[in-house]
């Protein structure tokens, strides 16, 4: 069966995450086969580049998600495509990202996803929500478990959408390292102090904007000009 086949006739699905201590490696598996995984991620903590995700299927690289000694803003790619997850607040667990897998249609632009967290006892849940505030996905990680250390929920519409999976396999995992790094690190503690934190910027959204700029803003623009040069010409 084709790579493509196999993932897309899952829906409403699932996923369960093993790890493996001896291999550093974790198998990414739906619940109702977890004989068969889905992808395979390599931990690679002693770097930068913490997570990398392949598909089972083909070996084939589907993200990497990259965090830092410093800032509290990691970055990832997912498909060669490569993004920021930024923090909206300091001390709290609140992130955005930019994404093309759930926007209305593959013409329109990235919408804003945002990330929230709650935890108790047992498990510390990434709850990602689109842009009505909606959840979409909930990654929980069990924070006693050895080997089962967590599932990821697909909710919503785009969760019959392997790009809608495949992103929030991928910013999920590395958000998740990111805040481990945090409560592990000293110098995420002063990189959150001088970090500048809130909305993530859409350049899709602004260039759009200003390419459809109507005729009567070119003319104020060029009025606007012409006065400022005639006051010039008094001045001299």
């Amino acid at each position: 069966m084709e790579h493509s086949e196999s993932r897309d006739s899952y829906t409403n699905r699932t996923l369960q995450i093993d790890f493996s201590w001896s291999k550093f490696k974790a198998r990414i598996s739906d619940r109702a086969n977890l004989s068969d995984p889905v992808y395979i991620v390599d931990f690679k903590l002693h770097t930068t580049r913490c997570i990398i995700v392949n598909s089972a299927t083909d070996n084939t690289t589907i993200g990497a998600g990259i965090i830092h000694f410093f800032s509290i803003h990691p970055d990832y790619e997912l498909h060669g495509r490569k993004g920021t997850i930024k923090a909206l607040k300091r001390w709290t667990t609140s992130y955005t990202h930019l994404s093309n897998a759930f926007a209305p249609s593959p013409d329109s632009p990235p919408v804003t996803m945002t990330w929230t967290s709650s935890s108790n006892f047992k498990t510390w849940d990434f709850i990602c929500l689109d842009e009505q505030q909606m959840p979409v996905a909930k990654f929980s990680a069990n924070l006693w478990a050895v080997k089962k250390v967590g599932d990821i929920e697909f909710m919503g519409p785009k969760s019959a959408s392997v790009a809608a999976r495949d992103e929030i396999v991928v910013t999920g995992l590395t958000l998740f390292c990111c805040m481990v790094a945090r409560m592990n690190n000293l110098l995420t503690f002063f990189g959150a102090i001088f970090a500048r934190t809130g909305p993530i910027k859409n350049p899709t959204v602004t260039t759009t904007q200003q390419n459809t700029a109507g005729p009567e803003d070119t003319n104020t623009a060029d009025t606007q000009l012409q006065q400022e040069a005639n006051n010039k010409k008094k001045l001299v």
